[in-house]
């Protein structure tokens, strides 16, 4: 749709006078900001990072004005100053932001300057990696649109961030399930010193999406307030008419450096860096008013003063507000779990029917759907009728539940991850379990939205943290090879604000997995898929099991030697501790279940009891987790040990397709019954 097309709403004629003087006063407001924020990283108050929006004002004041504030839901990127203060965001606020303060609305502080945020009118807090947001948007589109709400979303970035992969798996499937998100592309012709041409093949990029089947694509001119607000007012009919998405590709000038550590002198000319300047919007706002006889000259120069006293008594309060305290970081890293009130230490003593681990997992699935309407579920290969993934974990789901609430996704993870993400920033009734890979070795497309979760919760000191549980099935000893057989979880323990669980048998498996999805917050639970259908994993389930967090469970009682394991090594260990009493050791084995958080105090008390450990795990032992626990035994309760710490796990290899290969990588009983005897007679 070319500007042509779009219907004018908004002109220099039309527009009240009421509202051209507030636009007026954003604008000298915003620019005012802009122009003072290097000043306060010169004077080592902070402002660290900074990108000028000067030259985008036409389409930022545009996107703010069209913004509901608490019903829309607004992804403004790190150039989006004059967006946030035209979506309602004060002066003070942006300041806070800028300088890092406690009390800045979006972060206190724990997120780089320039990324402003108010998370309760639904302007979210979004990192720095660059264009990631858009799959928020279409993940709180999504839930916009199952809901019934006539709310859009609006994601906002630059051109260049739309070479990344993970846009086009978002307007992808914005365009599929047409979802009501607007798509705003702020083009200035360059990626820090990168141009255009050097991103893409077409001059426009929004032009990449033309073959799109739902999604309207409008061109305006960003330099333009009128034909800025005219396209995004278009956007948002197109949205409550016809349905979504929508892209706005507003063509923009970029006045000053990327940001305050970059030089554009260095790649612009002198000749282009005069021209960009003749084409300041704001400039060319101010001429519109008086050529048009909309203010005088005098009026305008009042309006600028009362900018100016707003924009500096802002800064003094602002420079009055505390700074975030150090004590605090700890705070906010991960949210207080469901609490596990009948099962407080996550064991029981029932008999009946022994169930399998995949009957565990498809069965718990169900009864929570069903305790809560406002759960989804999506993946790869995940609903078909007759089917439910690879392993069939969620077979009958779409039948008992329905298309809208279990539901196939592309085969893209970034896109599964992150649009869970934003769903979850709906409401914080919506809790989410995704398959995020049909394997946990493909799952490493998808380690970009998983990190920027991870610390969604502590990025916004509290105000936001996504409600969901990521399923992989993990291990291997199937066969399987490169790509279906590795663990992942001694790379993932690594980063924080994520629960990662580990469960060895069927009962364990329901209980981590219903605290998992009642909880507030991201856990990782990963699911040993060799022990799916084998029936020693198998066990009775009582109704309702749950398991806490960060509590392990004694498979296994012993005084002479503790085995600390979990997943398939498990049932090893237990086999190998067989072994060993039958010439006279009695080695405790303990299931650790949880990874993050761990349970320290049982694996302290258990050496204390014992005097010798062995961390069994299938994954590597070189940088696997079994690391970590050894080194918590080395540091916490070296006095009591008898014998060093040994550990045994797969080889610093690939695991091999072969089955051949395979024997020689992965550990088995053999290995942990030789090492723990080692142990013993040490």
């Amino acid at each position: 749709m070319k500007n042509t097309e779009i219907p004018e709403i908004y002109s220099i004629k039309k527009t009240s006078k009421e509202t051209l003087a507030k636009w007026y006063h954003l604008m000298t407001v915003g620019r005012n900001i802009d122009d003072r924020a290097p000043n306060y990283l010169k004077q080592a108050i902070g402002w660290s990072y900074h990108a000028p929006y000067a030259g985008h004002d036409g389409i930022q004041l545009a996107i703010g004005q069209n913004f509901v504030k608490s019903k829309d839901h607004l992804f403004p990127y790190y150039r989006d100053m004059l967006t946030a203060l035209s979506a309602g965001m004060t002066s003070e606020e942006l300041i806070l932001n800028g300088i890092s303060k406690a009390t800045d609305p979006g972060t206190g502080g724990r997120h780089m300057s320039n990324h402003f945020a108010k998370p309760e009118w639904n302007i979210h807090n979004t990192s720095s990696l660059t264009g990631n947001h858009t799959l928020h948007a279409v993940g709180v589109a999504r839930a916009i649109k199952y809901y019934g709400d006539d709310a859009i979303a609006i994601s906002s970035q630059g051109e260049s961030s739309v070479s990344e992969g993970y846009v086009y798996e978002a307007i992808n499937g914005a365009d599929k399930e047409k979802l009501p998100v607007i798509f705003v592309f702020q083009d200035n012709g360059y990626g820090i010193s990168v141009p255009k041409k050097d991103q893409t093949a077409n001059r426009k990029v929004a032009n990449n999406f033309v073959g799109f089947k739902n999604i309207k694509i409008i061109h305006c001119n960003g330099k333009d307030v009128f034909d800025s607000m005219n396209a995004m007012a278009e956007a948002r009919k197109i949205i409550q008419e016809q349905g979504g998405p929508v892209i706005v590709q507003a063509n923009c000038v970029r006045l000053h450096s990327h940001s305050n550590s970059d030089r554009h002198d260095l790649y612009r000319s002198e000749a282009e860096r005069t021209y960009v300047q003749e084409y300041d919007p704001f400039a060319k706002f101010r001429r519109l008013l008086v050529r048009y006889k909309r203010f005088t000259e005098e009026e305008l120069d009042a309006m600028d003063e009362a900018g100016l006293k707003e924009v500096k008594a802002a800064h003094k309060l602002a420079m009055k507000a505390p700074d975030p305290s150090p004590d605090s970081i700890y705070d906010f890293v991960l949210p207080e779990p469901y609490k596990a009130e009948k099962y407080p230490d996550g064991t029981h003593n029932e008999e009946g029917e022994k169930k399998k681990f995949i009957t565990a997992l498809n069965e718990t699935l169900k009864a929570e759907f069903r305790q809560n309407e406002d759960t989804f579920l999506w993946g790869q290969d995940v609903a078909h009728k007759d089917k439910g993934g690879i392993f069939n974990v969620t077979k009958g789901l779409q039948k008992e539940f329905g298309k809208k609430r279990i539901f196939n996704a592309p085969i893209a993870e970034d896109f599964i991850v992150g649009t869970a993400n934003g769903m979850s920033r709906y409401h914080e009734k919506i809790r989410i379990v995704i398959e995020g890979a049909e394997f946990a070795d493909y799952f490493w497309p998808a380690m970009e939205q998983y990190v920027d979760s991870s610390h969604d919760y502590w990025r916004t000191n509290g105000k936001f943290t996504p409600n969901v549980t990521i399923r992989l099935a993990s291990g291997g000893y199937i066969g399987g090879g490169l790509y279906h057989s590795q663990n992942i979880e001694g790379s993932l323990a690594a980063i924080p604000g994520v629960r990662i669980v580990y469960p060895s048998f069927a009962d364990d498996a329901a209980g981590l997995l219903r605290t998992a999805i009642r909880s507030r917050g991201m856990t990782m639970f990963m699911e040993p898929k060799a022990l799916y259908q084998d029936p020693k994993a198998a066990t009775v389930i009582p109704d309702d099991f749950e398991v806490p967090f960060g509590k392990a469970r004694i498979r296994r009682e012993g005084t002479d030697l503790s085995i600390i394991t979990y997943g398939n090594t498990t049932h090893m260990s237990l086999d190998a501790a067989e072994m060993l009493e039958k010439e006279g050791f009695n080695v405790e084995v303990i299931d650790l279940r949880s990874l993050v958080p761990l349970d320290k105090d049982m694996i302290i008390s258990s050496i204390k009891k014992t005097n010798r450990a062995l961390v069994v795990h299938e994954d590597k032992v070189h940088g696997g987790f079994g690391g970590e626990v050894a080194s918590i035994i080395m540091e916490e309760a070296f006095e009591y040990l008898d014998s060093p710490v040994r550990r045994v796990g797969s080889t610093f290899t690939p695991v091999g397709f072969n089955r051949i290969l395979e024997k020689a990588i992965l550990p088995d009983t053999g290995r942990i019954y030789s090492e723990a005897l080692n142990l013993l007679k040490y």
